[in-house]
């Protein structure tokens, strides 16, 4: 791991996000990986869990903003703390998350 491939990945996960690719999110993780939304929910795993889950967020959310400022990179694990606005369909109730990320 280094600097410019976790900045790499954290840019195509924005992107991803940002423009309802389930595809695109899903194939930046490995086959056995494991995706959770909280730290409470239990962990999906594999690429078809991951895809499944991103299929479903374009379905409820709009003029998605993802940002993200990397804390630290070593030679095994990058973490960034991350955030992202969002309208919630059908609500419309704006939306802020954020979170820490490990890769």
């Amino acid at each position: 791991m280094n600097f410019e491939t976790f900045k790499t990945w954290l840019g195509a996960y924005g992107r991803a996000w940002e423009t309802h690719d389930p595809q695109a999110a899903a194939h930046l993780f490995t086959e056995g990986a494991t995706y959770q939304e909280t730290p409470f929910d239990k962990p999906m795993r594999g690429l078809s869990a991951i895809m499944d889950y991103w299929s479903e967020v374009p379905r409820n959310q709009e003029q998605i903003r993802f940002g993200y400022e990397i804390l630290t990179v070593t030679e095994t694990i990058g973490i960034a703390h991350w955030w992202a606005t969002f309208v919630r369909i059908p609500s419309i109730a704006q939306n802020k998350l954020e979170g820490i990320l490990s890769s």
